[in-house]
């Protein structure tokens, strides 16, 4: 049985960096590689970068308060595959909630040669050390702009982008969603980016899915966190 998603509003959130490797990836390496030399024959042009692992969260006053450590990508994808094994850890990442002028959100279909191929998502990506701060604070916020500009080409003054959050816990993972408001409508809005990604040499997305009503829900490509979250978007106020 799939647990429930909770879908909870922030006063805030304060994420950091420890230092030091990530335990369970030091001691899981052999199957790491392994999975890792799976994947990529699958899909050769996944790279082993740089990410942060959420170790420890927890909501006090109303605060999300995120504890990450480094790793690499391998490992981060071995810990998800594996559907996040007991005393692994889980993801924490920012999400950027896209919505048209004419109130339908827009979501990014990841292209083929990543490692969510066909998935809909909103724009979004797992933190990684550019996001860390000289103090070792993760900018959240900064995370959400930038991968909405890698993304789909939209920059800061072409949307306005809320300094609320609002947390979707499932399992080990918490969507960190931030409003993201667009003036263009939704149609219009769908063809600047189209073509925008049509311009890049290997967009990281092959389009956009625009959710207008409950319809739209792709329960087969996306996540069920998404799934939840975007009903109720649409069940509340515009």
């Amino acid at each position: 049985m799939i647990e429930e998603p909770m879908i909870l509003p922030l006063a805030g959130v304060e994420a950091w960096c420890e230092e030091g490797a990530w335990p369970w990836a030091e001691e899981h390496r052999a199957a790491i590689d392994a999975h890792w030399a799976r994947r990529t024959a699958e899909s050769p042009a996944l790279y082993n970068g740089r990410v942060l692992i959420c170790c420890e969260r927890r909501v006090e006053d109303g605060i999300l308060k995120v504890r990450y450590r480094e790793s690499d990508y391998a490992s981060f994808l071995a810990m998800r595959d594996l559907d996040f094994p007991p005393g692994s850890a889980g993801n924490c990442f920012a999400m950027a909630a896209l919505q048209a002028a004419d109130g339908p959100y827009l979501l990014g279909i990841m292209g083929d040669h990543t490692a969510n191929a066909g998935r809909i998502y909103f724009p979004a990506g797992t933190p990684d050390p550019g996001d860390v701060l000289p103090d070792r604070r993760v900018d959240l916020a900064g995370s959400v702009s930038r991968e909405l500009l890698e993304e789909t080409g939209l920059g800061e003054d072409d949307v306005v982008i809320a300094e609320t959050w609002t947390a979707v816990f499932h399992g080990a993972r918490t969507a960190l969603m931030r409003p993201v408001r667009s003036p263009l409508p939704a149609d219009v809005l769908r063809a600047q980016i189209d073509a925008w990604l049509a311009r890049q040499e290997q967009p990281e997305l092959a389009g956009m899915h625009v959710v207008r009503a409950p319809a739209d829900i792709d329960s087969e490509r996306m996540p069920y966190f998404t799934q939840v979250f975007l009903q109720h978007l649409l069940d509340g106020p515009r």
